[in-house]
């Protein structure tokens, strides 16, 4: 191309010796866009999406626009093991975990960047369009500055000095990137990257390779080109759809498409009778060529709307004999954009086998390569690829160009195909509850029973990261909470008391759930002596029959057992706001004896989209330490003006009664705790062993004599903590 056109140039301004000067000259362009050497060249094939890789010798591409790539890892620390061991107290065996990160920097491209976009690792969203990652770690973008500073964790890996900047290389450094959703290993790493190119035009593409070049021609419908190899490479592979052509007749070079213009028409042919020209009787000479043996008939390239996975176009109409062959091209497009590109590489493909060879004795300076002209006697446009000065004349050589737009009529509605790709959903904040349960019977009874249910209002919301906070500020490690997220939300209304031995079938309570996704179901009388539909509503267990939806997120309950696992004293505590949980099985238990026993204990946790820590106060605490209250109440005067006070005990554990057989004690000793006058500061209290006690009439007057008109009451003394009260009788 330009070697043609420099010697032509050359021959003009300085004869033979000038032609030789002209195609030195040449041979340097080639040299510096084409990349020097004798030989064939391959240009560059469109691949699918590779992964990263880490070998020396393997050249950093350049991208323009917006495309997607794997880059090199130029730096890396070994894996770093974390440990977490959790439990071991009270006989339970401790269990420790271990997950793995890394540290690790991949080079992008040779050329600067403007930004990063999504990451993918191993197919997956590592990285999302709002710069979230997945995983935890961080991540350092360097755009390829020529004064960018070294990483400071590169640097402090590397001592200070040693470590290289990699100025004018663009690259990401991960640092401490969690490693357990990719089998421990570094994954396969392909990254969205957008470099400053607005448009994409051929001056673009040399800019930075050869100086003095210009190449204002926008490619249009192009995003993104990655140029992997010598400029040549790709400039030859752009030729089929992006026709380029090299002039020289100023004092720069110019790449750009055919020239519109059609307006210019050729001086009549000249007759030259030399014997090696052509057109000895009418001074021109036309050929047809044959059709190649691979005519293109598709093209390949890296499909937008399939977050760039390579995707195949093939050309309208009747195919072409032979097998056709595919155009690769490093660039991203739209499907329609690649369907047109293809029709018009095969319509010009077809158009340029006619070719021309037309000799003029008439000098025209607007007429050049890549000029499209008008040829006096034949038909159409024809546009001029070659032209030499020669002692008869100026011979020119033509082939027939396809017009300023190359098809016509409408196209067809092109389908980019179908794209599974990974949903980019946002991290959400962390949404936490923290309760006590009733000792369900299963395990030792001495385990704790402090429970934290997690979710979030995003469905992209991944789990967090557990922490007991003993009241003076410290984060203790605590587990994690899992990925799965609870259900969870708050009353929109008070639930009204009932009585906890009938079936509520009266109340309602409105409930707005964390998120609009989290649902709600109905479930029959006989589901739930299974368990089904329990919940904690402040800091009571109920069980609910129906759930009617009223909105997003919102719904209404009905049909209650109440005071459920011993929670029946706080059946007339409602409140607006109160927390909920669905007890569906997804809470975690957090075995921290310092969130057991220190009253201002609190829990935290964190996940990916958390800027600060969620806490949470214990709800119910000591619930499962404490016995329930005593049921059925009776007391009656004797005749000797004594007192008796029967109550039925209820045990840890035992919630399901068995017929002919009494509940489990489940506690170290059975004992109880009779209370005369208010509980926190009672005038008399007696103690037994059984589930009754007489007062007699001397005891009953001291207690009137001190407080008249006392209440009695009675509690239960468990192995680790004393009942609620049960009221028995109040003194006259």
């Amino acid at each position: 191309m330009a070697t043609l056109i420099f010697t032509a140039l050359g021959t003009i301004i300085g004869g033979p010796i000038g032609g030789v000067i002209g195609a030195l000259a040449g041979r340097q362009i080639d040299s510096a866009i084409f990349g020097g050497g004798g030989g064939g060249r391959e240009g560059p094939r469109l691949k699918e999406l590779s992964v990263t890789t880490s070998s020396y010798g393997t050249p950093i591409a350049r991208h323009h626009g917006r495309m997607r790539v794997a880059g090199s890892i130029i730096w890396s620390t070994d894996l770093i093991e974390h440990k977490d061991t959790q439990g071991g107290g009270k006989g339970r065996p401790s269990v420790t975990t271990y997950t793995y990160s890394a540290s690790f920097a991949v080079a992008l491209a040779s050329r600067p960047l403007k930004s990063i976009g999504r990451i993918w690792a191993d197919g997956n969203l590592l990285r999302g369009a709002a710069g979230d990652l997945k995983v935890g770690g961080k991540m350092r973008f360097y755009p390829g500055a020529g004064n960018q500073r070294a990483d400071p964790l590169m640097e402090a890996a590397e001592a200070q000095g040693l470590c290289p900047a990699y100025r004018d290389l663009a690259y990401v450094v991960f640092e401490d990137l969690q490693l357990a959703d990719f089998g421990n290993r570094i994954p396969a790493l392909t990254f969205e990257v957008i470099a400053g190119d607005e448009t994409i035009s051929l001056g673009s593409l040399v800019d930075g390779v050869v100086d003095e070049v210009d190449g204002p021609t926008v490619l249009d419908g192009v995003s993104g080109v990655s140029c992997e190899g010598p400029l040549a490479d790709l400039l030859r592979t752009l030729d089929p759809v992006f026709p380029i052509d090299c002039d020289v007749s100023g004092t720069r070079l110019t790449l750009g498409p055919p020239q519109d213009s059609a307006g210019l028409v050729l001086p009549e042919p000249s007759v030259a009778v030399a014997d090696d020209s052509f057109g000895a009787k009418d001074g021109f000479a036309r050929k047809r060529s044959a059709t190649g043996e691979t005519p293109p008939g598709m093209i390949r390239y890296y499909d937008i709307a399939r977050d760039f996975q390579p995707g195949l176009q093939r050309a309208s109409g009747r195919p072409l004999p032979g097998q056709p062959s595919s155009i690769e091209l490093p660039i991203a497009l739209e499907a329609g954009k690649a369907r047109t590109l293809v029709d018009m590489a095969v319509n010009r493909a077809s158009w340029s086998r006619q070719s021309l060879s037309w000799r003029t004795s008439e000098v025209d300076p607007l007429i050049r390569p890549g000029s499209t002209v008008r040829v006096p006697g034949q038909a159409g446009l024809w546009r001029v690829v070659e032209w030499e000065w020669r002692e008869g004349g100026v011979e020119l050589g033509l082939i027939r160009h396809t017009g300023p737009n190359g098809l016509g009529g409408q196209r067809p509605p092109t389908d980019p195909g179908r794209s599974l790709s990974p949903p980019d959903l946002p991290s959400g904040t962390t949404l936490l509850a923290a309760f006590d349960l009733p000792w369900d019977g299963t395990g030792a009874i001495g385990d704790p029973t402090i429970y934290v249910a997690a979710s979030s209002d995003s469905t992209g919301w991944t789990g967090a990261a557990l922490y007991v906070d003993p009241g003076d500020g410290q984060l203790v490690p605590a587990g994690t909470t899992g990925r799965t997220r609870a259900v969870i939300g708050q009353a929109l209304s008070a639930l009204e008391p009932a009585n906890p031995t009938l079936f509520d079938r009266s109340s309602t309570v409105d409930i707005q759930l964390a998120a609009p996704d989290l649902v709600l179901s109905d479930a029959s009388l006989s589901s739930l002596a299974s368990g089904t539909n329990r919940a904690l509503l402040g800091r009571e267990i109920v069980q609910f029959v129906s759930a009617v939806p009223l909105g997003p997120g919102i719904w209404r309950l009905s049909g209650f057992h109440r005071g459920l696992g011993g929670t029946e004293s706080a059946a007339a505590s409602h409140g607006l706001n109160e927390t909920f949980v669905l007890l569906n099985g997804e809470a975690t238990a957090i075995g921290n004896t310092a969130l057991a026993s220190a009253p201002n204990a609190r829990v935290a946790a964190t996940g990916l989209g958390d800027a600060e820590p969620a806490y949470a106060v214990v709800q119910n605490r000591g619930i499962g330490h404490r016995p329930p209250c005593p049921v059925h109440p009776w007391h009656g005067t004797n005749v000797d003006g004594s007192l008796s006070l029967r109550w039925t005990r209820r045990a840890r554990g035992a919630w399901i009664w068995q017929n002919l057989v009494d509940a489990p004690l489940n506690e170290e000793a059975e004992s109880y705790e009779v209370l005369a006058g208010p509980v926190d500061a009672p005038v008399a209290a007696w103690t037994t062993s059984t589930p009754n006690l007489t007062l007699s009439a001397t005891q009953l007057a001291a207690v009137t004599a001190a407080l008249p008109h006392a209440a009695l009451s009675v509690r239960q003394r468990g192995s680790q903590a004393v009942s609620e009260t049960l009221f028995l009788v109040q003194l006259p």
